[in-house]
């Protein structure tokens, strides 16, 4: 229930509405873009990045938080571990439970190899399950992938891996027909037809959802397919560290029981990084949509055997997050809710955005209208916006909302607001990290044997994703590096399994005057302390487990 004081804004913001609804609002150019973004973005907060000063992109800005960890001393003393009694001895080692290391242990089981599936908390449990807007896929008749790679292109400033979008675009009707053999529930109209919508930033309808728990419906359904299979699963074992053998190859990782602190050595021939993004790192203190394990370890450990990474300066803010109620903010206002019509409005009741240009114009957009005085402060003094959501009800009929945006409503409801009558208050929240490791279209990064799909990957969206993107990134390239692993097993032979790599990064350190000045990692699990800062006994040097 809004507080008295929203009272005159609402009020408002009801009598323009009709205003709204008949304007067309023009997009902005190029250069209007440009001149936002720097103005604007967190990106271009200066005091909220620093450069590497070690390893593979030292040199290379980004988030401070984001450095402190790639910076960070190893959580694995080499001198404690025994590789020489192997726990688990696989084909291919998935690290990571969502919708990329399903897909992967799912494709690499069917082809014959011998998986064993780990995961930092349940299987499932990833961002994948908190998707809601939809998946993108061109696969109608005004529609090819050739438009929708342009619309990738664009969307990423021209800045994304051509032969990475190339494969996403291509794969992406295949991926919705496997999605429906596996029994994926798709909205569709009454002929049977898929039913598509429009996204920031797309040319042609061609987003696939089921209602707005797109990403809940493709986890269910992998995450059934995965029990029902002859795959190892490990839940609640994240890894602290990959483990090289003396030919320079990736050969497994060291798993942390996090209820037991039970250590277990993992032998594999192909090992492969789904740890999702980093959100809850809550770069420049801003909340997140991302689940609770989504600390950036994947980036971490491949960092530390010497991993590219690739637009590691660029996260995205989704432009709506939840700004009122305080029990939820920064959790997500799906596009899709723009996407059928509401519009984002200022204190005084107008339109400042086309609301359907791409995720980092529209979020820099709000940013700058609250820095003008035009936005609202919420009672716990966040800043925000309105969006303007029952003028949904208004263009497509009663039960519109109820209908086609189920968990968004009663998300609000909970708190006794109707999004089909009432506006909802809204500023961007951490939502996706644009970049990551740097792979090729099959999934490859520069380390023989290390394979990256998902989120924790860079190249595929460039600067900035659009939506309905990475269910599709997901699932096309984690299938793809389910093939690539199955064949690379075969003529894949693995040395003497060690540890160096860890002594050599704790002396590059050493030599960099870092010891003892950054926190262990990976961070495994987020702190919510009282003030948001490190506890100093995290700060210390690789520790014996």
């Amino acid at each position: 229930m809004y507080p008295s004081e929203f009272k005159d804004h609402i009020t408002q913001i009801e009598a323009t509405r009709e205003q709204r609804l008949a304007e067309t609002f023009k997009r902005i150019t190029e250069e209007e873009k440009q001149a936002l973004l720097k103005e604007n973005h967190p990106d271009f907060v200066i005091a909220g990045m620093r450069e590497l000063l070690t390893g593979p992109n030292k040199g290379q800005r980004t988030p401070n938080e984001l450095a402190e960890l790639l910076e960070g001393n190893s959580r694995v003393d080499p001198s404690t571990i025994d590789l020489e009694s192997v726990d688990y001895d696989v084909d291919v080692l998935v690290i990571g439970g969502g919708g990329a290391g399903t897909a992967t242990a799912l494709v690499a089981h069917e082809n014959g190899a011998k998986v064993l599936l780990a995961t930092k908390l349940r299987l499932g449990d990833a961002n994948t399950m908190m998707a809601q807007g939809g998946i993108q896929a061109a696969d109608k008749e005004n529609d090819s992938p050739a438009i929708h790679y342009v619309d990738v292109i664009g969307g990423g400033h021209f800045h994304n891996t051509p032969e990475l979008v190339e494969g996403l675009v291509k794969d992406a009707p295949s991926i919705i027909q496997w999605l429906e053999s596996l029994g994926c529930m798709f909205d569709k109209q009454p002929d049977g037809t898929m039913r598509t919508e429009h996204g920031g930033g797309t040319s042609r309808k061609r987003m696939h959802a089921a209602r707005d728990y797109t990403g809940a419906e493709i986890m269910r359904t992998l995450r059934d397919e995965v029990r029902n299979k002859d795959i190892t699963v490990l839940e609640f074992s994240p890894a602290l560290e990959l483990i090289m053998d003396d030919k320079g190859q990736v050969a497994g990782a060291i798993l942390m029981n996090i209820e037991t602190n039970e250590i277990s050595v993992v032998r594999a021939k192909a090992t492969v990084l789904a740890t999702g993004g980093g959100g809850r790192l809550h770069y420049q203190e801003f909340p997140t949509t991302n689940h609770y394990g989504a600390t950036a370890d994947g980036l971490v450990m491949a960092y530390r055997v010497g991993a590219d990474l690739l637009f590691i300066d660029t996260m995205q803010y989704h432009p709506t997050g939840v700004a009122f109620p305080e029990q939820i903010v920064g959790q997500l206002i799906t596009e899709k809710v723009r996407g059928l019509g509401a519009k984002l409005a200022n204190r005084d009741g107008a339109q400042f955005i086309y609301p359907l240009e791409t995720r980092d114009v529209v979020a820099a957009s709000i940013i700058r209208e609250c820095n003008r005085g035009l936005g609202l402060t919420t009672p716990a003094g966040m800043p925000c916006v309105w969006l303007d959501s029952p003028l949904i009800e208004m263009i497509h009929g009663p039960g519109t909302i109820q209908r086609d945006l189920p968990a968004m409503y009663m998300q609000f409801k909970r708190f006794d607001i109707d999004m089909s009558k009432e506006p909802i208050l809204t500023y961007p929240t951490l939502h996706y990290q644009n970049g990551g490791i740097k792979i090729n279209a099959q999934g490859a990064t520069s380390v023989p044997n290390l394979y990256v799909a998902g989120e924790a990957s860079g190249g595929v969206h460039g600067r900035n994703r659009l939506m309905g993107n990475s269910l599709l990134d997901i699932l096309v390239f984690g299938r793809r590096v389910g093939k690539e692993t199955t064949q690379k097993v075969k003529e894949t032979q693995i040395g003497k399994m060690t540890l160096a790599h860890v002594n050599e990064w704790q002396e590059q350190q050493r030599k960099a005057g870092l010891e003892g000045t950054r926190p262990v990692s990976p961070k495994i699990l987020p702190e919510y302390t009282r003030h948001g800062k490190l506890a100093t006994s995290d700060i210390e040097p690789a520790v014996s487990l």
